[in-house]
């Protein structure tokens, strides 16, 4: 049976009572929980493997603009979404459910700016999630893969590389705030034990606007089978990355992370 999970940036029984109210009175399947804001801790991974699990159809989060303020919140959020994103695809349906009707989705990080907005009062609020239960998820291709391996011990990893028939001759991947301080190159989807690096780079500058960026590069081949893996450290704002390119000027791709 279909799931709805349902995550309440504020601890407000009776607005979260409203929400799960109306999933059943619709005759949906629904859990959820109240968000922790503790992302040294990673704390944003508590709902990651019932959001991947197969049943789960919509992601549905609730809030105002005021639970949004604090970076480490948008941050854990972000994380959340490019996790999701890379095992169900960049279509699979988020709702925020406004509880104040002042939420500002052009503050959203990167991962949640195609999330749709109503307002808790709204009379169309079961519809619209009935709705989004129920429709194929939209698939949205792109030309680079992303995803992120966390866990206590052994850090914060994003993992990168070309998508589909798509090469890269070589990677990198650069962050605005917090650092890095590890790499590696191996099969995609997991962490590798070892890798042989070609011209391993550290410490490149890179500017984007008003923003300067601290990147790390590798030469490797990279396919669709393959991927470039990067341990970042404290909190980057955001992060770019793509094939690298001994040019003055290269496309990357840029996610902004809060």
């Amino acid at each position: 049976m279909k799931k709805i999970w349902v995550t309440a940036l504020e601890h407000d029984e009776k607005q979260v009572q409203v929400v799960l109210g109306t999933i059943r009175n619709y005759g949906m399947d629904c859990g959820g929980h109240f968000w922790t804001d503790d992302p040294k801790n990673m704390s944003w991974l508590e709902p990651k493997d019932t959001l991947v699990d197969k049943e789960t159809a919509l992601w549905v989060l609730t809030g105002s603009q005021k639970n949004l303020e604090k970076d480490s919140v948008r941050f854990g959020l972000a994380l959340l979404a490019l996790t999701v994103q890379a095992k169900k695809g960049y279509g699979f349906p988020i709702l925020f459910v406004d509880t104040e009707g002042d939420v500002n989705s052009d503050g959203l990080p990167t991962p949640l700016k195609g999330v749709d907005l109503i307002s808790i009062g709204s009379a169309s609020l079961g519809a619209k999630m009935v709705a989004k239960v129920n429709t194929p998820v939209k698939k949205i291709d792109t030309e680079y893969r992303i995803d992120i391996h966390a866990n206590r011990s052994f850090g914060l990893w994003f993992e990168v590389g070309p998508y589909l028939d798509k090469v890269w001759h070589g990677a990198l991947l650069g962050v605005y705030g917090g650092g890095i301080d590890f790499h590696g190159v191996g099969e995609a989807g997991k962490l590798p034990q070892k890798a042989v690096l070609e011209y391993p780079m550290k410490g490149l500058k890179l500017q984007l606007g008003e923003r300067e960026y601290e990147a790390w590069a590798v030469q490797n081949n990279l396919d669709e089978n393959h991927s470039y893996y990067v341990r970042v450290k404290d909190m980057p704002g955001s992060i770019i990355f793509g094939p690298y390119t001994a040019e003055e000027e290269a496309e990357v791709n840029i996610i902004d992370l809060y």
